[in-house]
């Protein structure tokens, strides 16, 4: 009995949002916005859009690196300083062959940089010999600890609570909501049309044949159940009932035929609703603004959020994990490759001239490290 009733109720509702000309979800659509943007969205895009230009700028100053060493390494072959040196205070300068030194040292820096970076993804299956790149190699171990590392300190409710009360989102998107609600409602059309649907809405419900037998069966039973104890009113109503030579199921359905046409003349009531509904928000906003992070944090506790992120994870294949770690990375690990042609040249320098290019390199770390303290 509760499965047909339950089934009932669930064609019902159905029904109601599909009646007349529009349905409800029609009149919601026409007339509210599908969605409210945050605030923080373009600042949050401009943020990486910086971000993106200034390692591309750093990029483009690192790209060329490799062929001009590629270059002066063939160009050595043809001249290398054969003969020269420079005699100084404290040291004696052979340059012979220092074009050669510094250019295979750059280029080893860079090939070892681009073959490490290569080998964390690459091969992406198990070889006989080269084995498996890193990454493809654990991807179940680091699936499991990106996950535990999710659920224990990016999404934990402590931390959204917190959050949310300290950005005070919900009291925003509540007053945002509220104005858009207190517009939408105010507007003729949407009144017109939600009373049109309500109106079409009762006339279909109530017209059913299996709702009335029910109402009426309902109804009826009620009635005798409840004059059932009260012998006058008991006796009133059976007088009643004679004199007009009826049943108390024909009372019951003949007020359910005239049940439309006196909705329709109280459908105004709405207006009345309508118009006290955005100001019921403001009256309860801090009852809202708890139930709704009392809603979240209930929401975040029964996600697992450890095993959806290691789930999720796991079902990638070798190729679409690398594109994910090198969509968010593919910059920073392209310029570790051409840093180290840059620290390739720099160790160059110090084969050829071992005490001399230290006490340079290490004047001009200390000035790099005293200026990024100043411009902090």
């Amino acid at each position: 009995m509760e499965t047909d009733k339950y089934s009932q109720s669930n064609h019902h509702t159905e029904d109601e949002n599909s009646i007349g000309s529009k349905s409800l979800e029609d009149i919601l659509t026409d007339h509210f916005p599908v969605g409210i943007e945050s605030e923080n969205q373009s600042s949050k895009h401009d943020s990486k859009s910086k971000k993106r230009q200034e390692s591309s700028r750093r990029l483009k100053f690192l790209r060329p690196i490799p062929w001009i060493l590629g270059g002066l390494f063939l160009f050595s072959f043809w001249w290398d300083f054969d003969g020269i040196w420079a005699e100084t205070a404290l040291v004696t300068l052979q340059f012979d062959g220092l074009i050669r030194i510094i250019s295979i040292s750059g280029l080893i820096g860079f090939l070892t940089n681009r073959i490490a970076i290569t080998m964390l993804f690459r091969p992406a299956k198990k070889r006989p010999i080269l084995g498996q790149g890193l990454i493809p190699a654990h991807k179940d171990r680091i699936a499991r600890r990106l996950a535990i590392s999710v659920s224990d300190d990016m999404i934990n409710s402590e931390l959204i609570r917190s959050k949310l009360r300290e950005s005070g989102a919900i009291a925003r998107f509540r007053e945002s909501t509220t104005g858009v609600i207190r517009d939408v409602l105010q507007k003729p059309e949407f009144r017109s049309d939600l009373k049109s649907w309500l109106s079409e809405a009762l006339d279909h419900i109530i017209s059913e044949p299996d709702f009335r037998e029910r109402m009426t069966r309902e109804i009826t039973d009620e009635i005798e159940r409840a004059s059932s104890h009260k012998p006058i009113e008991r006796a009133a109503l059976k007088t009643y009932l004679f004199l007009r030579g009826s049943h108390i199921r024909d009372l019951v359905d003949e007020a359910l035929h005239k049940l439309p046409a006196k909705l329709h003349r109280e459908i105004n009531i709405v207006d009345s609703i309508l118009d006290d509904f955005p100001d019921s928000i403001d009256q309860n906003q801090t009852t809202i603004d708890r139930v709704a992070t009392s809603l979240l944090d209930r929401l975040i506790r029964q996600l697992d959020v450890k095993k959806i992120v290691e789930e999720n994870l796991k079902t990638y294949d070798e190729e679409k994990l690398e594109q994910m770690i090198k969509g968010a990375t593919n910059e920073h690990l392209t310029t570790i490759q051409y840093l180290g042609a840059v620290l390739g040249t720099i160790g160059g320098f110090v084969i050829w001239e071992p005490i001399l290019s230290l006490i340079i390199i290490g004047s001009l770390a200390g000035i790099i490290i005293l200026l990024e303290k100043m411009l902090e």
